[in-house]
């Protein structure tokens, strides 16, 4: 009997192809809004793959007795119950790097684009104003300090984007010491957290959602940061306090930000982001461009029919 395969996130076409011969593949994208649905078709699944918006806890689990690999289409893991996978012996598979420089270039384009603070002024021009005296107080990335909070894989190619435009770049990251080879051979000053808010033009965030990252920027350490920097957040919505922040952008302590994540996704009508001023909204695509999806897609499809393969 062929081992199924249940894909509840779109996937990309290529991929899912890849993994039909040999494998009962089925492939519903719809899924991620049916959970009554994913469930029934979960008792005979042998691997599960799915993006970030499937909840694999507890419940999940124990509907597909069969589970043995659970393919994640990203990076985040905050959606599956990791602890519970591993004492279940069910291996879990992020697509660690496939995705960076998708994020990367999202960051420093941001980070350009908020400095200058020139480029969302279409319907303003085509509604017969002429904001030019204001749009021309815009500044340069050019010899402007980058600050990321996390210096992993996203953070280390964000890092040379924005060398490329002429930024400093100040990194942040308690797992990586003073000494680590890491600083020299990217050319990245390590500072504390404190320094890089203080220091920093733009901030950018590269940490995963835990209790010790909720609400990592709060109102205090938003307030910390320069007057008029920037707040670029790629990494999970819990991370940044949403009113706090929209408090520091309504007050003009801010210069503007970029949010693709928030505490609640799809976000709801009633945010307190709705008519915040400076501020930059994306529906959770910082990595997800059609080259990214091409090689998130074969990079887990290829290492969960590797994982099923060795199990037969």
């Amino acid at each position: 009997m062929m081992k199924r395969i249940c894909i509840s996130e779109f996937m990309d076409p290529a991929a899912v192809q890849a993994l039909t011969p040999g494998f009962d593949v089925r492939y519903e994208p719809g899924w991620v809004d049916q959970r009554g649905a994913l469930l029934d078709a979960l008792p005979e699944a042998d691997a599960l793959i799915v993006r970030n918006r499937t909840r694999v806890d507890a419940a999940l689990l124990e509907r597909a007795p069969a589970l043995r690999v659970v393919g994640r289409l990203g990076v985040g893991l905050d959606n599956i119950d990791v602890a519970a996978c591993r004492d279940r012996g069910i291996r879990v598979i992020p697509a660690s790097g496939a995705n960076a420089r998708s994020v990367a270039e999202y960051v420093v384009t941001m980070a350009a684009m908020l400095l200058r603070g020139a480029y969302v002024s279409s319907a303003e021009l085509a509604g017969g104003n002429w904001p030019r005296a204001r749009l021309s107080e815009g500044r340069e990335a050019l010899g402007k300090t980058l600050g990321l909070i996390g210096f992993g894989d996203i953070g280390r190619q964000a890092a040379a984007l924005a060398q490329a435009f002429g930024m400093h770049v100040v990194a942040h990251d308690p797992m990586l010491s003073a000494d680590d080879p890491v600083w020299s051979a990217t050319g990245v000053e390590g500072v504390a957290l404190d320094a890089l808010l203080a220091r920093s033009d733009a901030v950018s965030l590269h940490v995963p959602l835990v209790a010790a990252t909720r609400h990592l920027m709060n109102a205090q350490r938003i307030a910390a940061m320069k007057s008029g920097a920037v707040l670029i957040n790629t990494a999970r919505g819990g991370v940044v306090d949403e009113a706090a922040l929209a408090s520091a952008l309504r007050d003009g302590h801010l210069g503007g930000a970029a949010l693709d994540v928030f505490e609640a996704e799809p976000l709801p009508a009633d945010s307190v982001l709705a008519g915040v001023p400076n501020l930059v909204l994306t529906p959770h695509i910082g990595g997800v461009t059609r080259e990214a999806n091409a090689r998130v897609s074969m990079m887990i499809a290829a290492q969960v029919r590797q994982t099923l393969e060795t199990l037969s």
